[in-house]
């Protein structure tokens, strides 16, 4: 979904999930080698036209925001990395994620095997 969008729009697509709204002139001042605003604007209605990004009026002009829940977007954007760079195996994914267990401290660990027990019940296992 995301991923196939071009580099320039996905850049503004992932400063919209940083920051949940924007005007155009904070877009064009945090993007690299600034673009102008009515570069941002023709991106902004593509996003708009795809389904992507919603405007709302404010005082100071058009607000926009990420239509998709960013919840949505990570899992999609995570999916693509499961079968992009680990042969559509989450278990390799989670193997790899593991392999880095020296950054996670114990409660995101007792988080994970909760996550992997609930996962275990909804599917009738012990």
């Amino acid at each position: 979904m995301l991923s196939k969008l071009p580099p320039r729009e996905r850049q503004i697509i992932d400063l919209l999930y940083q920051r949940r709204e924007m005007a155009v002139a904070d877009i064009c001042a945090s993007l690299a080698d600034r673009p102008s605003g009515s570069a941002v604007r023709t991106m902004l209605k593509r996003l708009e036209d795809k389904g992507y990004v919603r405007r709302t009026d404010s005082d100071r002009g058009y607000l926009y925001s990420p239509v998709v829940a960013d919840s949505v977007a990570r899992k999609t954007a995570l999916s693509e990395v499961v079968r992009v760079f680990f042969n559509n195996s989450p278990a390799g994914a989670a193997t790899a994620l593991l392999g880095m267990s020296d950054r996670l401290d114990s409660s995101e660990l007792d988080a994970l095997e909760a996550m992997i027990a609930r996962a275990r019940a909804a599917k009738g296992e012990k």
